[in-house]
């Protein structure tokens, strides 16, 4: 898999991963407002130290993630997917050095992110990682279980 920055051509591969993944998860809560930020990756990510790089696999969009400033020494991860077929083959931890990487470039000493609680490969990947949980709450009807890491 080749790790490239998002280009608006990618929108509508970049939508259908998003829709996809999560409903192979179990965790889809319908589309809605909280995924504005998808219709406008360049303005939400792009800008002020933000990244969405896409990963791609014969000419597939078939994982993708976000960075996003929250302040100054504090990035978040978002939107972290793989395609559900190719799952277990470390495309999501690639993708995933990949944004520390970025957040590292960036200056960043904190990272933080989230999935919810029935997503268990996803915390897997994040607490082998070093990720910690740090908190619960609750989106949409899902538990969702908040992880940070600091020096990466």
């Amino acid at each position: 898999m080749n790790i490239r920055q998002y280009e608006p051509r990618d929108q509508e591969d970049v939508w259908k991963l998003h829709n996809v993944a999560l409903d192979d998860a179990g965790a889809h809560a319908g589309n809605g407002s909280w995924d504005d930020d998808l219709h406008d990756i360049d303005t939400v990510y792009a800008m002020d130290r933000g990244a969405f790089p896409v990963g791609v696999l014969n000419d597939q969009i078939v994982a993708m993630g976000a960075l996003k400033k929250m302040i100054d020494s504090t990035a978040e991860i978002k939107r972290m997917r793989v395609d559900p077929k190719l799952q277990g083959r470390g495309l999501g931890k690639k993708m995933l050095l990949a944004l520390e990487n970025q957040a590292t470039k960036y200056g960043y000493s904190t990272i933080k992110l989230d999935t919810t609680s029935i997503q268990s490969k996803a915390q897997q990947l994040y607490e082998h990682s070093g990720y910690r949980r740090v908190g619960i709450k609750e989106f949409q009807g899902f538990e969702v279980i908040c992880y940070k890491k600091k020096g990466f």
